[in-house]
């Protein structure tokens, strides 16, 4: 899977570009505040049709404009691949694949595959545990998009039953005793299912994470990753049910995979509260290249690797290590610096105040 060329109409800051893209790495440079991050921005839309930034529509059309297009083609196991999309200011978005429009976004799903590094992902560590929930989740929904309505269903039925303890009020009524009998057994079958996936997923990873770490830190630290809900050995049904008079007494779930934590330590310690700030932002980094090669190993088909503003999350020893080893596959990455020495990019883009062009 690889990108060749990616046109943007009034994305962001630009008005009008057209990248094309090697099929190994390729470097985009510039100052910050240029739109170096942009460009990889709307690879990710392309591929999920939300923001890896986490910024709403009208934040991805540029100012002036009621819309934005966004178009990439490239080639998925020896086929072409033609992605566009397109964004309306307070109407509704469309998407084409290979010139067919899509009814849901969830129809584009596995089309194009991405993995994303930001420096916003220091979140996985120090964030709270939703952060790292959204991780695997986006995770396993890399791998299917079967995985998408799991979480679709999980959030659904917890907004159902979150509604129903509010009007409840405390008071276990037979109504409310039989709609909740009907919430719980749709949360079980959903949660359950969900945090199974995520749980095989963490085992997946665990040793990915090792190495990857071990590689950009340079040191023989241990690193782990666990996920293990504490309602796992008895059961959802079973501890819903235990809690039933907690939630309707707090108006809320209390139990569930929404409350589910993925416990990372390095060398036995929570890497949360005992990691250094440099070692956080490498274990974050070591997450995704993690995932990275579990949907590579499963798909057989590496996404297209993303790395945005990368170098100023590492120090130049972490920089060099990184260069040595990416993975097979595409690379896209950003910097505001000149590239450590050791890189050798297939292609140089260079930004300047929304305009893109080769460079060398």
């Amino acid at each position: 899977m690889h990108l060749r060329r990616l046109w943007l109409t009034d994305f962001r800051g630009y008005e009008e570009a057209d990248v094309v893209f090697d099929e190994g790495l390729t470097a985009v440079l510039g100052p910050n505040g240029h739109g170096k991050s942009n460009l990889l921005e709307a690879i990710g839309y392309l591929a999920t049709l939300g923001s890896f930034r986490g910024a709403p529509t009208d934040a991805l059309i540029r100012v002036g404009a009621e819309r934005a297009v966004v178009r990439a083609e490239g080639e998925r196991e020896g086929r072409s691949l033609l992605l566009e999309a397109e964004l309306v200011r307070g109407g509704r978005n469309r998407t084409q694949l290979n010139r067919q429009p899509l009814r849901r976004a969830r129809d584009l799903l596995g089309a194009l595959r991405v993995t994303v590094f930001s420096p916003d992902d220091l979140v996985l560590l120090k964030g709270s545990p939703g952060d790292r929930r959204a991780y695997l989740d986006d995770t396993l929904v890399s791998l299917h998009p079967r995985y998408d309505q799991a979480r679709s269903d999980l959030d659904r039925v917890l907004r159902q039953r979150g509604a129903l303890l509010k009007q409840a009020g405390g008071r276990l009524t037979p109504e409310v005793e039989l709609t909740l009998d009907v919430f719980d057994a749709k949360l079980t079958a959903a949660g359950e299912y969900l945090a199974g996936a995520r749980r095989k997923l963490v085992e997946e990873i665990g040793p990915e994470l090792q190495e990857a770490y071990r590689s950009l830190a340079g040191t023989d630290s241990d690193v782990s990753a666990r996920y293990e809900p504490s309602w796992m050995a008895d059961g959802l049904a079973s501890a819903l049910a235990a809690s039933r008079r907690d939630d309707l007494r707090r108006g809320v779930s209390t139990v569930g995979p929404h409350r589910d934590e993925l416990d990372l330590e390095l060398d036995g310690m929570p890497a949360r509260t005992h990691a250094s700030q440099g070692e956080q932002r490498c274990l974050a980094l070591a997450l995704r290249l993690a995932s990275h090669a579990v949907v590579t190993r499963r798909t057989d088909t590496p996404p297209v690797l993303l790395l945005d503003d990368v170098f100023s999350e590492l120090d130049s020893g972490r920089s060099a290590a990184l260069l040595e080893t990416l993975p097979q596959g595409q690379t896209v990455l950003s910097t505001a610096t000149e590239l450590p020495e050791g890189a050798v990019p297939g292609r140089i883009i260079r930004v300047q105040e929304g305009r893109a062009a080769v460079g060398g």
